[in-house]
């Protein structure tokens, strides 16, 4: 590292490059493989981290920090605090993107991950509304921000890259990798819950018990963290983003030229994310509150759906490979519009129908989600995908799932289940709306 001497003329950008360059050598070669297990790892640890959150929402925090609201207003507000971080997903794109062009992907991810894990377990040791009053609120809201930031950093493109890097004939199947995060982070934090829930007393549960997942959650992310520097500073994965134009660019020049990609790219996806909430965090509010299914007995019915949704994931990237992503996406949105008017009925007709909910609501969630990313991102210009892909989806997130627990509970708890088939079908009218236009607008520039 001699030659990095200041003394040499080199600036402060100079010794960054010169860092990157000299770490980029400890790492030969990047297999589609370790892309793979790194996407995979990535997402999982992610999803992960906001499972934990999404499930203490129901099971702990209306008694931690809203004893003062009934159940249903406590989880409401408890909602509320959820939908903090997708607000806040987009502005931590915005500030990655400028963090990495500044300091390279690998400091960025770094900070992004270590935020990410510090605000998680930051809630573990988070005190109740009995010893803080309304500080324990405020604490949260400003670590479910600092959850939100940093997954927007999070973004390593390297999705993108493996969907780009895929022949051809088989980009259906590679783009649904990186989406097995999901129903593995999810299996991962609902098993910890049913395991914590079902075996401690309900004191213990509340005093301690549910602290535990978010303290696994900083370790899951360390895992992660190694196992995506691994890749991020090789020389082979920087020379095929680069091959490619996989870097980031400043989220106003994204809008400014190619914002229609970034919206029409976010409503392809929203009967997908708006049905993500409804199968894992939402059933598991209405039937602890409305039927006497026992909760443990929910989680495991889920854990058993998410392993369904697993499969159907890779299902999607098989038949996306046979009939094209797009018309698998528009399919799907049919289907789940379909779903729309089953659910009311579903979810009002004891355990069985709540059952059949959960586990045609995930196998639904696979194989739509296994090819919501992507599906329109290769719209962008190359210049563009990587920050574009990135915003397309903090976008869909936000607009379809944000808020989707929070409205759907407070309008099914005061409409009746209707409501929430009426909500979902939105969700798959506005995908078919976008996938349509979006046919539309390659059409007329060919």
């Amino acid at each position: 590292m001699s030659s990095l001497n200041p003394s040499v003329g080199l600036t402060p950008q100079d010794y960054v490059n010169s860092e990157t360059l000299a770490l980029a050598d400890t790492h030969e070669e990047a297999t589609p493989g370790e892309i793979a297990v790194g996407v995979i790892i990535g997402r999982s640890s992610e999803y992960f981290d906001f499972f934990v959150f999404g499930i203490a929402c129901v099971l702990v925090f209306p008694s931690v920090l809203f004893p003062f609201l009934s159940k249903l207003d406590g989880t409401l507000a408890a909602f509320a605090i959820f939908a903090l971080a997708f607000i806040a997903r987009p502005i931590g794109t915005a500030i990655s993107m400028a963090v990495q062009r500044h300091w390279g992907r690998a400091t960025k991810l770094t900070l992004a991950l270590f935020l990410l894990g510090s605000c998680t377990v930051g809630m573990a040791f988070l005190p109740t509304y009995q010893s803080v009053g309304i500080n324990a609120i405020v604490a949260m809201a400003i670590l479910r921000i600092g959850q939100g930031l940093a997954l927007g950093g999070s973004w390593d493109g390297l999705p993108s890259l493996l969907a780009m890097s895929a022949p051809k004939n088989r980009r259906g199947w590679y783009s649904m990798i990186g989406q097995l995060g999901a129903p593995l982070g999810f299996v991962i934090a609902a098993s910890l819950f049913a395991y914590l829930y079902g075996n401690l007393t309900a004191d213990e549960f509340l005093t301690w018990g549910w602290r535990y997942p978010f303290c696994v959650a900083f370790a899951i992310n360390v895992v992660a963290l190694f196992a995506r520097l691994r890749l991020v500073v090789g020389q082979s994965y920087t020379e095929m983003l680069q091959e490619r134009e996989l870097e980031p660019i400043s989220v106003t020049s994204l809008m400014r030229d190619e914002g229609r990609n970034v919206m029409l790219g976010a409503f392809a996806a929203l009967a997908s994310f708006a049905l993500f909430h409804l199968v894992t965090v939402f059933p598991l509010s209405w039937i602890s509150m409305f039927s006497d299914q026992a909760v443990t007995e929910v989680l495991i019915v889920q854990i058993i759906g998410a392993f369904c949704a697993a499969i159907a994931i890779v299902v999607s990237g098989w038949l996306a490979d046979r009939v094209g992503r797009r018309n698998t996406l528009g399919t799907m949105a049919c289907l789940i519009g379909i779903f729309s008017f089953l659910a009311p009925w579903l979810l009002g007709s004891g355990t069985a129908g709540n059952n059949v909910f959960i586990i045609v609501g995930f196998i639904l969630l696979g194989l739509s989600y296994g090819q919501s990313s992507g599906t329109v991102t290769s719209n962008f210009s190359s210049h563009y995908r990587y920050t574009g892909a990135a915003l397309s989806a903090d976008m869909a997130w936000l607009i379809g799932a944000a808020f989707a627990p929070l409205v759907a509970l407070g309008v099914s708890a005061r409409f009746g289940l209707v409501a929430l088939g009426a909500y979902l079908l939105s969700g798959a009218l506005c995908t078919l709306a976008a996938l349509g236009i979006n046919r539309a607008v390659e059409a007329r520039d060919q």
